[in-house]
């Protein structure tokens, strides 16, 4: 099912609400956004675009489910499976995605949104963004890019993730950064695997799916993606990037970035531009539920029966993870937790609770902590290490953080 398809089989089903006021896509669309997150919504009459935009769509577990058609406990073992079962995507040679071709670039007729009153710019918060390397090959990730003049962003690219590994080893890289996908492409791109693996083949696994090769370069894309902005991303041409509201609802610091220049536009007929709205719902959902498969392969293979994980929306859908285990020894626990930051090491803190527990409900699990735990002799506390640069409670530079497990 494609992005456009999705679209009209909830719309039809009247979850859809359509905003048909003219709306700005600065500060309003997000607003609006945020007003009624979780009800996904389609802004049909932007004021600085021709286009339209949607939003709210994958903001939770359950929609995600419904999405595959399974339920919510099904997600993990089905992305697990997808990781380790990989496919090879159907390439075609005619698509969607190019059905318009822009004869010029100018990004100030996209509807690309202003999010919060301090960012630092207009902002791509929801593109998948594909690049190769020649010896690893292609590479799906996220990463939020700041516009700054009608051809060119400033693109966050975090130390140590491949993009940046390809990046610091060919200096200057093709990069296509496509919006408007099916959760799918969404969910495998936001997947951390082994280098080398090309995560579009972790969703054709999860949901068969079309490649075509773009218009100006190489890389193989989604067919049926709405908009593509390919180019050419610079290591050494830098850009002030930020501030930027991210997953904890703080903003982020400004940083010299690398600069991704767009050189073609391509896009379907009446395209609809996917917006996500940076530490929201629906932002949470995707970044944290690609972890929970690696946190719960880990406490098994610790010899711990595992029986669901839940990267909290609480803990930012990031800095905190439930665990519910099938308790069978007083170690158990221990080695929950143990498993749970090898397999997340931005974790911060690790709650392991017994079956009765309803890990999606944070009464349950602040009754399990009441009543079941005693700090002197079930809290592992970490030495300080390493955490997340997305912790603002961290040591500023280093982001040393202590690290602490509940059992």
């Amino acid at each position: 099912m494609g992005f456009r398809e999705y679209l009209e089989k909830i719309g039809k089903k009247g979850v859809l609400q359509r905003v048909d006021a003219e709306v700005s896509k600065k500060l309003e669309i997000s607003g609006i956004l945020k007003a009624i997150e979780p009800t996904p919504v389609i802004f049909n009459n932007v004021k600085e675009s021709e286009f339209r935009v949607a939003g709210n769509l994958f903001c939770t577990k359950d929609v995600i489910a419904a999405y595959f058609g399974v339920t919510p406990v099904d997600l993990i073992p089905m992305l697990s499976k997808a990781i380790s079962e990989r496919s090879e995507p159907e390439t075609v040679s005619d698509a969607p995605c190019q059905e318009v071709i822009e004869s010029g670039v100018d990004l100030d007729k996209l509807p690309i949104l202003f999010h919060c009153e301090k960012d630092g710019g207009n902002y791509v918060s929801s593109a998948v963004v594909v690049t190769r390397d020649p010896d690893y090959g292609q590479n799906l990730d996220f990463h939020r890019a700041m516009q700054f003049s009608k051809d060119k962003f400033a693109v966050r690219v975090v130390r140590g993730r491949h993009f940046h590994q390809f990046l610091e080893r060919n200096d200057e890289l093709d990069v296509a950064f496509c919006v408007g996908n099916t959760p799918n492409v969404l969910i495998a791109g936001a997947t951390s695997v082994d280098i080398g693996i090309d995560e579009l083949y972790i969703a054709n696994a999860l949901e068969p799916f079309k490649v075509v090769k773009a218009y100006s370069n190489d890389l193989l894309i989604p067919a049926e993606a709405e908009f593509v902005l390919e180019g050419r991303a610079y290591l050494k041409e830098r850009h002030a990037e930020g501030p930027f509201v991210d997953l904890t609802e703080t903003y982020d610091v400004i940083r010299e970035e690398p600069v991704f220049e767009v050189k073609k536009i391509t896009h379907r007929k009446n395209a609809i531009w996917q917006a996500l709205l940076p530490g929201a719902l629906e932002h949470k959902v995707l970044m944290g539920m690609p972890r929970e498969p690696t946190i719960f392969n880990k406490v098994n293979e610790k010899g711990v029966k595992c029986l669901d994980v839940n990267v909290s929306p609480g803990g930012c859908s990031w800095l905190h993870a439930i665990i519910q285990i099938d308790k069978k020894s007083e170690e158990d626990g221990k080695k929950a937790i143990e498993g749970g930051f090898a397999g997340h090491r931005s974790c911060k803190h690790i709650f392991v609770v017994d079956e009765d527990i309803d890990i999606y409900n944070c009464l349950s699990v602040e009754w399990a902590m009441a009543t079941r735990f005693q700090g002197d002799v079930r809290m592992i506390i970490k030495d300080k290490e390493q955490g997340s640069s997305l912790d603002p409670s961290a040591e500023p530079g280093t982001n040393m953080t202590t690290k602490i497990g509940f059992d």
